[in-house]
């Protein structure tokens, strides 16, 4: 049974959401954050993006299929606590292992529930991301920040140790957690081939042919440089006939050129892209080499800050798995997956380089083309899983790319970024100003 020990989020804003406590208890400070996603929840919990941040849950009912480990995107849970309306003691599916309380448990994780996780994400949307901490249980820890919330100068004291709070070596604490579940091809792509989770071209039809999905991409070798990669980037590739080696965050232009690659992919990864000065400076390096490249999320955020773009903080970022995404040389949209809470500035875009993807909500980019070497990047997530399948379609653009390295030339790149920034320019006017309100 649940357990219904007193707990509570405090913002950094003074707000107080009281509830009751699942999975571990104590005290624990990070970002607060929301996502919207109705499933995905084990996804969510194990993807290495969320470090640092206590996310919430918007759809009100958590856990329902309960705990899968084959769906897990890391070894273990990266969020530093968990918010849910209400979560499913007793969960039904046929590959279910586990309830989630149990899982938050068994991995320290403090969890939160019986809030009222609406009027939670209308603070965020409306104040934007702020600090905030979960206090759980009855230790001497939380028994003193309780007292705290009674007494106005110590609450005060308390308020400023939660907006104190910063996330810091993100990238070096998470790069390669996602190694220890790896499988090979033949495997992954059985696994797949079960749940419909094959290739999906970009005409939206699914390859369900092993051989003809990796014939492409045999004798290939792609370099994972992993910021903190999701497990599925590494499968999409192997479902495509790559050979995928991966290397830490640390690892240096020259060893990177040692593995003799065919192409890299810049992964995912959590934190403020700008803090990654070393990395951004080893990806200038290897873009002299012109080695086909592309980027997923803080890999197209490095990308982009290593040929010379700003990236900015937003409001409270895009989070879920329902975010609409425009491709401006066919104008169709996609529904994307996506986790960040920074984007590449439109009007920071250099030359040699047009905008791809914008998002239809806030017009920021979503995604990159480089005309003036062998890359492209997106700022969602074309491997979501659990998410939409719409976009995976760019894994065969990859290998397209490496295949003939002057395939993005065949792009008619000017008068579509100059076109892009005109039609957005209100809507990207109306997102900075929002962002330097939230961040003065």
């Amino acid at each position: 049974m649940a357990d219904s020990t007193k707990a509570c989020l405090v913002l950094a804003n003074g707000l107080v959401f009281e509830g009751k406590s699942f999975g571990a208890s104590g005290c624990i400070t990070g970002e607060a954050v929301f996502t919207t996603g109705m499933n995905g929840y084990l996804e969510t919990l194990t993807d290495p993006s969320y470090y640092g941040q206590i996310v919430t849950q918007t759809f009100p009912l958590i856990g329902n299929y309960g705990l899968i480990p084959s769906d897990f995107e890391s070894s273990k849970i990266h969020v530093r606590g968990y918010i849910v309306r209400s979560w499913c003691e007793e969960p039904s599916n046929f590959r279910c292992e586990n309830n989630i309380d149990v899982w938050l448990k068994e991995q320290n994780i403090i969890g939160l529930y019986d809030i009222d996780t609406r009027a939670l994400t209308k603070v965020l949307r409306e104040a934007g991301v702020m600090n905030g901490m979960i206090i759980s249980g009855d230790s001497a820890e939380a028994k003193e920040k309780f007292a705290a919330l009674e007494n106005p100068s110590e609450k005060q004291k308390l308020l400023e140790e939660i907006k104190s709070y910063k996330i810091e070596k993100a990238v070096e604490t998470v790069t390669c957690d996602a190694v220890k579940i790896e499988k090979d091809a033949n495997t992954v792509f059985e696994e797949s081939a079960k749940y419909k989770a094959v290739p999906v071209r970009a005409d939206g039809t699914k390859e369900n042919d092993i051989e003809k999905a990796m014939k492409d991409g045999k004798g290939k070798k792609v370099v994972l440089w992993d910021f903190g990669a999701k497990a599925n980037i590494r499968r999409e590739l192997l479902k495509r006939g790559l050979e995928v080696v991966t290397v830490p965050a640390t690892a240096s232009y020259e060893e990177i050129l040692a593995e003799e690659p065919d192409g890299i992919m810049l992964s995912n990864g959590p934190g403020d892209p700008s803090d990654n000065v070393g990395i951004i400076e080893e990806i200038k390096k290897l873009l002299n080499d012109r080695i086909p490249i592309f980027g997923i999320c803080l890999g197209h955020q490095l990308l982009a800050l290593a040929k010379g773009a700003k990236t900015s903080k937003l409001k409270y970022g895009h989070r879920g798995a329902n975010q609409p995404v425009k491709h401006l040389s066919s104008g169709r949209v996609y529904i994307s997956s996506q986790n960040h809470g920074y984007a590449v500035e439109n009007d920071s875009i250099p030359d040699g380089a047009i905008l791809s993807f914008v998002n239809t909500n806030d017009g920021t980019c979503e995604g990159i083309t480089y005309t003036d070497t062998p890359a492209f990047s997106v700022q969602f997530h074309p491997e979501a899983c659990s998410g939409p399948l719409d976009t995976s379609f760019l894994f065969d653009e990859f290998v397209k790319l490496i295949n003939n390295h002057n395939y993005l030339k065949s792009f008619k790149a000017n008068t579509e970024r100059i076109d892009a920034i005109s039609y957005f320019a209100s809507t990207i006017k109306h997102t900075k100003d929002a962002n330097n309100e939230h961040l003065a």
